[in-house]
């Protein structure tokens, strides 16, 4: 496994690589769902890179920057097992050199959801998995369904910029008892992770009723919402029954809908999906 942290590193080892590519971007703290990436990468590609960077441009002023989690000895160990052949950990002047001044947004996509809670975040991601794009100029692209705003996003910019690359989204990984993997779970005491399970359990009584006919979008919000306010560590940031490509809203769900939540668990902000689809 080649550890790297320079662009030109990066390139040199590129250059004589030969095979397809699939490439895992991350921010480290890596989990189980950063590993099904992982894997499915493993098992379409001859070769398999991970980025890790915490990248700072997605972040507000008065955000969890500084105390997002970060291990990369732990991680190294983890993808080290996984036969992972590149790691780039670039620092932040290597990937942000002074005086740079070059963003990409997708414009009407970065307007909803986390978009509009965190203004400036989408266009940080869009800016920096760009600049990914560029570096590795992979055949596969690995994403995972939790960011399902972010994968949108991310399908609309290799389109709209002709990138000759596959955008691949895998499922949500979750704990066993349905709350969804990230790096930021780490940060919840006992009593709040026990109340995170509500960010799924909402969800999935949206999921039921849908199953079992409600197709008004303002009927799955509100079940939704009456689900986390009984929580009294759960503060509901946002919920959405949007349209699975556009993210507009819905009033109604005809056949698939993306059904999204933002939820403040004491001092951390989770986001859980799930795709509401006839079977």
């Amino acid at each position: 496994m080649n550890i790297l942290t320079s662009l030109s590193e990066l390139r040199a080892n590129l250059k004589y690589m030969s095979g397809s590519l699939g490439l895992v971007p991350t921010m480290g703290s890596l989990h189980e769902g950063h590993l099904s990436l992982v894997k499915a990468a493993r098992m379409q590609n001859d070769n398999v890179a991970v980025s890790i960077f915490v990248n700072p441009i997605q972040f507000g002023p008065e955000e969890d920057l500084d105390i997002y989690p970060r291990n990369h000895d732990n991680d190294l160990d983890i993808l080290q097992s996984e036969k992972v052949d590149i790691v780039w950990i670039p620092d932040v002047k290597e990937m942000y050199p002074d005086g740079y001044q070059t963003y990409v947004t997708v414009e009407k996509l970065s307007r909803y959801l986390e978009g509009a809670r965190r203004p400036g975040h989408m266009r940080g991601v869009a800016t920096i998995v760009t600049k990914l794009l560029i570096a590795f100029a992979p055949d596969r692209l690995y994403l995972g369904q939790k960011d399902a705003q972010q994968s949108c996003i991310i399908k609309r910019l290799v389109a709209d910029l002709g990138f000759a690359i596959d955008v691949l989204i895998c499922p949500t990984v979750r704990d066993i008892d349905g709350l969804a993997l990230s790096s930021r779970n780490s940060r919840l005491n006992p009593d709040e992770r026990k109340a995170a399970i509500v960010l799924y359990k909402s969800l999935s009584e949206a999921q039921t009723a849908f199953a079992n006919g409600e197709t008004d979008a303002s009927r799955l919000r509100t079940l939704i919402t009456d689900v986390i306010r009984i929580e009294k560590f759960a503060k509901l940031l946002y919920v959405s029954v949007s349209d699975i490509n556009s993210l507009k809203e819905l009033h109604y769900v005809s056949d698939r809908a993306l059904c999204s939540i933002a939820v403040k668990i004491g001092s951390v902000v989770l986001i859980d999906n799930i795709v509401l689809e006839d079977s």
